[in-house]
């Protein structure tokens, strides 16, 4: 039986820009959409033109670039003017859908409305006629579906198929419901609509609130869901909304449970994802299923045993699968001895004696109380030392001081690394501290780096918070990872910097083995 396909409907550019600190221009908007459109998403949600010039002119303009291969569509609530401003700013799409939106719950037709049902209903149906005077496809959304009266509900959807409407949304608009609670509402609707009209497309749109949006969102495609409406990163009002990547991924590794597949080029997730958070200035958080910084990480002992015996035993899906590195193992003090031997054997070393070994590993959990997380180089030096090489110790830079002086005109860092026994010493100046820092550690090291991802986190509270910066440098065509931490949040940006470059270095001198044993 071949798996059903599920269309997915990005709503980043509409739902999630109305996160507080979202707001993003209309260039930023169409780089946005350009990227879903790579990442092969069925429909775009662009925006909400009746809010403002400024959003039609955005819509306007997704439609006109990225709407020659993907849907578009915008929101209007139930009147003629928000609807003649998503027909005007989408029209030039080629396959452009309205998007209407009502309250069909009695909190939404008593508070908000304070209309009858009848009255309520009416005006969806109003609505969708005049929307399909200018176009075929109309979407209904019946807002707050999960705290409805079903039969109201119900007698909703069939008013408005019968006036015209195509899509049928189903919001669970504050997260309320619960996933079985919500499958079955799904599963009845389906039944329904099938016998009413079976070219209606059922979709469903989940808010986070409790936590359950991808959850109810699966189990709404379990129950004969065709559509769903998800945003990047679970971006969203309040708790956010349906994270597209966690949809996308639960289909394809439960693929044989959900017998269901979509379009979406998962190696294009995670660039989407940094894509978002680089635009909005909205980090992920470190262990966000899919996208966060930590969702390939494994620093347990135990899980890091597992995964050198087999990646199965701990990894239900590659990062190569959504464009990400391959799988990283951060040593700490809770690292066993096979991750931290797997770590010296690419590091390049042999180290047959069984109590040569324990010597090193003790060294190692000292060094991983101190530092809380170890590097690669880290474990370079701990065994060349140990191991009294100091010509290969050599290859690597410490950082042995530094200072930075910041100011609004001439920001300037001077910095002394440490190469085996030889010391450089340089300074520059920079667009900023971290740009003077970072251009002088570029200059001492010779080396053709780019920066291409930086982030600071703060790990703890208080005035002694600790900040994590991860980095990401690119050299040869090749991406490299820095990480360090500190009280001090520049030492922290120089070490994970030196951290990059030493990464690059010692794959350097891997390749440069490898062709010689050649």
């Amino acid at each position: 039986m071949t798996n059903r396909n599920v269309l997915v409907l990005d709503t980043t550019l509409r739902d999630g820009e109305q996160v507080p600190g979202a707001k993003l221009n209309t260039l930023q908007k169409i780089e946005f959409a350009q990227q879903l459109k790579r990442l092969n998403v069925d429909m775009i949600e662009a925006g909400f033109p009746a809010s403002s010039k400024g959003d039609f002119h955005a819509v306007q303009q997704i439609a006109k670039k990225v709407g020659d291969q993907i849907s578009i569509t915008a929101l209007a609530r139930a009147v003629k003017s928000d609807i003649d401003a998503v027909y005007e700013s989408i029209k030039l799409a080629q396959n452009p859908f309205i998007h209407i939106v009502l309250g069909t719950s009695s909190i939404h037709l008593e508070k908000k409305f304070a209309r009858s049902e009848d009255a309520v209903m009416q005006m969806g149906v109003d609505a969708v006629k005049y929307a399909k005077t200018l176009l075929p496809e109309v979407q209904y959304s019946t807002e707050d579906a999960s705290r409805s009266d079903f039969e109201y509900l119900w007698r909703t959807i069939e008013a408005v198929v019968k006036a015209g409407a195509t899509i049928i949304n189903v919001p669970d608009t504050v997260g309320y419901a619960v996933p079985e609670e919500f499958g079955d509402l799904v599963r009845r609707i389906n039944e329904r609509l099938k016998n009413l009209d079976d070219k209606v497309i059922l979709s469903v749109h989940c808010h986070n609130d409790l936590g359950m949006a991808t959850a109810n969102t699966l189990s709404a495609i379990k129950n004969g869901a065709q559509k769903v409406e998800c945003t990047i990163n679970g971006l969203g009002e309040r708790a956010g909304n349906t994270s597209l990547e966690e949809v996308v991924m639960g289909l394809k590794v439960r693929e044989n449970f959900y017998g269901c597949t979509t379009r979406i080029q998962r190696k294009e997730i995670l660039q989407t994802s940094r894509l978002l958070t680089h635009l909005t200035g909205l980090d992920v958080q470190v262990n966000k299923a899919i996208t966060g910084d930590n969702a390939f990480a494994h620093s347990s002992g135990i899980h890091q045993d597992g995964l050198l015996k087999d990646k199965n035993v701990y990894e239900i899906m590659s990062p190569e699968e959504v464009g990400g590195e391959k799988m990283e193992l951060i040593l700490t003090a809770r690292s066993g001895r096979h991750a931290f031997k797997n770590a010296v054997e690419r590091m390049g070393f042999s180290v047959t004696s069984t109590e040569e070994f324990e010597l090193l590993f003790e060294k190692f959990i000292t060094l991983a109380d101190a530092k809380k997380e170890v590097y690669d180089h880290d474990v370079f030096y701990l065994v060349t030392e140990h191991l009294n090489k100091p010509q290969s110790r050599g290859h690597l830079y410490e950082l042995a001081s530094f200072q930075v002086v910041t100011n609004d005109q001439y920001p300037t860092a001077s910095v002394e690394l440490k190469k085996g026994s030889d010391v450089l010493r340089g300074s520059s100046i920079g667009d900023g501290p971290i740009d003077a820092l970072y251009s002088v550690i570029k200059t001492l090291t010779d080396l053709d780096v780019q920066l291409t991802h930086y982030k600071i986190n703060s790990i703890s509270r208080g005035k002694e918070a600790v900040g994590r910066v991860h980095l990401q440098i690119s050299c040869d065509g090749k991406t490299y990872t820095g990480r360090a931490m500190d009280t001090d949040i520049i030492k922290a940006s120089a070490i994970a910097y030196i951290n990059g470059i030493n990464a690059v270095i010692l794959d350097q001198m891997e390749l440069a083995e490898n062709l010689v044993e050649q």
